[in-house]
């Protein structure tokens, strides 16, 4: 198999995992934090719940329906920040984004979310990939809005 060829295998094993047994699903009874993103495009739909413990995320979970790719990086995203200092958690995102909104930055990624790198292949994809993630941030600042992929003119 070739480099790409592996590349593309992984994407597809990693998001089929995670989108079929997703991590951390479910409502959070225990949250204090939440927060909402609609994907209007695609329709995905998903709620993060936090549950804040000083400084740190204590327990995370997330609710919705979607694509695929939505619900896996959604599965990754929680993955990734439990148990992880807010402003740690605030990194991630801000990085997730920021490494779909530049052409270059999907080598910054890192474990199961690189492998979601390869969604950088279909543009209208990225938003499946990044509403989750762009809700945490959010959650993490208390937003009352709901989050949308759409930008506001």
């Amino acid at each position: 198999m070739t480099e790409t060829a592996d590349l593309k295998e992984l994407y597809r094993r990693t998001v089929l995992e995670h989108s079929r047994e997703p991590h951390h699903f479910g409502r959070l009874d225990s949250a204090d934090h939440s927060a909402t993103g609609h994907n209007p495009l695609c329709g995905d739909k998903c709620t993060v719940y936090l549950q804040l413990e000083d400084d740190s995320i204590a327990n995370i979970a997330f609710e919705g329906a979607g694509c695929a790719i939505c619900m896996a990086s959604a599965s990754i995203m929680t993955d990734t920040v439990h148990g992880r200092r807010i402003g740690e958690a605030e990194t991630a995102a801000t990085d997730v984004l920021d490494a779909f909104d530049r052409d270059a930055g999907i080598e910054s990624l890192h474990g199961d979310m690189a492998a979601l790198g390869g969604v950088r292949d279909f543009p209208t994809r990225i938003r499946c990939a990044t509403l989750p993630w762009k809700t945490l941030a959010a959650a993490l600042l208390r937003s009352p809005e709901t989050v949308t992929t759409e930008t506001t003119s």
